[in-house]
């Protein structure tokens, strides 16, 4: 009945042969599997996968019976062959990683650049990312973007290092993953480093016991030493944006700022950005943090 549902509702798309697809998988919630996963997993050939253990789980799951490829990051480049060599016969091919969107912090991308070398075709199926999730409920209102770090180095002398160049960054959100066993270590180390910096821990994204907390970096070491249970699990990191140092240099021209502000004045804020940065030809990340300071101004005074 669900691949019916699926092929109802996914049916209608083209999935050509002799063409890989990257399938993302749930990262915790079996009923985060798209639809059309479901529908291009009952079309591919074969799967490639991680792990063929919980590849093969996925496909018993939908009832599914297909060839299964072993392909992780100890073998990538040479089960890429494979796979190259199923896509030369004109077959369809999935890849997905154990958990979430292939080839972000996951075994694929190599086997995209070959598949794309050689000619053929990859198609993305996206859908549950602990990335975005984890973006999605920090609530960071100072980031302009956001920049993808993944883990750090497990060697205390570059993790540090490595650290202290993510907090440096100014401006976007930095996403960080963190194995259960070196989470104390990292929260301590942010603790030290950048005490007043904010960060959402997500825990256990999508699973029964899933948490999300936010609080400033130095309270986290005491948060995480109140429950045994909260070192448990895979997490997610969201360092929220240090706000950007304007210079003498990047400081914005008085017309500019003039113009912003009788714009706002009629305007919603993206708007009244947008056109001061076409007539005043000032940058328009320069606009929208002087209009957010401008209305938070105004905010604080109603």
């Amino acid at each position: 009945m669900l691949r019916q549902a699926a092929a109802a509702a996914a049916g209608g798309q083209q999935y050509p042969a002799a063409t890989l697809y990257l399938v993302a998988t749930p990262i915790g919630n079996l009923a985060d599997l798209s639809l059309r996963a479901i529908h291009c997993l009952g079309l591919v050939d074969a799967l490639a996968c991680e792990d063929t253990r919980q590849g093969g789980a996925l496909l018993r799951h939908l009832g599914l019976h297909k060839p299964l490829l072993a392909l992780h990051q100890h073998n990538e480049r040479e089960a890429s062959a494979a796979v190259l060599a199923r896509l030369a016969a004109g077959e369809r091919v999935a890849y997905a990683s154990d958990a979430g969107t292939p080839a972000i912090s996951d075994p694929g991308a190599v086997l995209v650049r070959e598949a794309v070398a050689a000619g053929y075709r990859v198609l993305p199926l996206p859908g549950p990312s602990s990335a975005a999730a984890a973006l999605s409920v920090a609530g960071d209102t100072q980031a302009q973007g956001f920049a993808f770090v993944g883990f750090l180095p497990t060697k205390a002398g570059e993790r540090r290092t490595a650290l202290q160049a993510v907090l440096a960054v100014q401006g976007q959100s930095q996403l960080l993953f963190e194995a259960p066993h070196r989470i104390v270590e990292l929260f301590g180390l942010l603790a030290e480093l950048a005490p007043e910096r904010r960060v959402t821990v997500c825990r256990e994204l999508t699973k029964q016991f899933e948490q999300v907390h936010t609080a400033e970096a130095a309270a986290l070491p005491a948060w995480l030493a109140a429950d045994a249970q909260r070192q448990r699990g895979e997490f997610v990191l969201v360092l929220h944006a240090q706000a950007l140092q304007a210079t003498a240099e990047d400081a914005l021209p008085a017309e500019a700022l003039r113009v912003l502000q009788l714009l706002m004045a009629e305007l919603p804020l993206k708007q009244a950005v947008a056109l001061a940065a076409q007539i005043s030809g000032a940058p328009r990340n320069r606009l929208y943090e002087a209009g957010l300071a401008i209305k938070n101004g105004a905010s604080a005074e109603d």
